[in-house]
């Protein structure tokens, strides 16, 4: 890819959402360390993706900060280096999984649920919760460090095409067909974690809804996606 493909309109302004989800993120208290990675595809279908580089903590990622890679994790423009591992995961779930923008966190409350033999959110008690009614799929077989490709494609086998993954003992990821709507779509997962990790901490039995009901405030959250663009266009202007 030539420089001036990298400064195109298109691409600066993908760059652009995705330093501001990372910033966001950093904000809303889901990074950890400089470790975890956001990507975006190229729409353009090349199996290129934006991505965050090695080193940075998110909440000093600027656009000028994005790097261009290709699926197997070569830099391709972009004045940082990339983490050799950050696309083992990442490629995996693009390309086998279809997904255009890839989230992976350690966000606190949704990791401490990867933890229990549950591995995952009860989407029949919150309302914040039963936007993801049907959305989900868990990996409850921790692997180690995702250190090679198979174990990236192991994981995007175990997503199945899901939205969102639970990954036992590890993470989670949030998956999107653009940046707007998986950070909503992911901040309101931590939120629906943390409201059923209180509430199980209060001791007192949990009151979970019928899951026909879960799926119907579900499809009703998922109708359209305006709140999530506004939400992230809140966060453009305040961060």
């Amino acid at each position: 890819m030539h420089e001036h493909d990298f400064l195109s309109p298109a691409i600066t302004s993908l760059r652009a959402d995705l330093a501001l989800a990372l910033r966001a993120a950093a904000h809303h208290g889901l990074a950890e360390g400089v470790c975890n990675h956001f990507s975006i595809e190229l729409p353009d279908s090349s199996c290129r993706f934006l991505l965050n580089p090695r080193g940075l903590l998110w909440s000093e990622i600027g656009p000028d900060d994005v790097v261009l890679v290709d699926a197997q994790g070569r830099k391709l423009a972009g004045r940082h280096a990339v983490e050799p591992t950050a696309m083992f995961i990442h490629a995996a779930i693009h390309r086998i999984g279809r997904k255009a923008c890839v989230l992976h966190t350690h966000m606190p409350y949704a990791s401490a649920l990867t933890l229990t033999v549950d591995r995952a959110l009860d989407t029949t008690l919150s309302q914040n919760a039963m936007r993801f009614h049907c959305r989900i799929a868990v990996d409850p077989h921790y692997n180690g460090l995702a250190l090679d490709v198979a174990e990236g494609e192991r994981i995007a086998r175990a997503m199945n095409a899901a939205d969102i993954g639970f990954l036992g003992n590890h993470g989670v990821v949030v998956c999107g067909t653009q940046i707007a709507h998986a950070y909503d779509d992911m901040y309101y997962l931590e939120r629906a974690c943390m409201g059923q990790v209180l509430a199980q901490s209060t001791g007192r039995p949990l009151a979970p809804v019928d899951a026909a009901l879960a799926q119907r405030v579900g499809e009703q959250s998922m109708g359209e996606r305006l709140q999530s663009e506004l939400f992230f266009e809140a966060l453009r202007r305040t961060l």
